[in-house]
């Protein structure tokens, strides 16, 4: 039974997470964003009620 054998599948286990923590993270950090979001007013905006008649 192969699974029982630990040497391949912690070698490829090592790779694969340097390989994660090495090249993956600086391509995810360099990633921009065309449309920066902007920030709103802090301003409370009036709204009017409604007049309606609830009959």
């Amino acid at each position: 039974m192969p699974q029982l054998n630990p040497a391949p599948w912690f070698i490829i286990l090592i790779f694969s997470w340097a390989m994660f923590l090495t090249i993956i993270p600086p391509k995810i950090l360099a990633h921009t964003f065309p449309n920066e979001p902007s920030t709103q007013s802090t301003k409370e905006i009036m709204t009017k009620p409604w007049n309606w008649p609830w009959h």
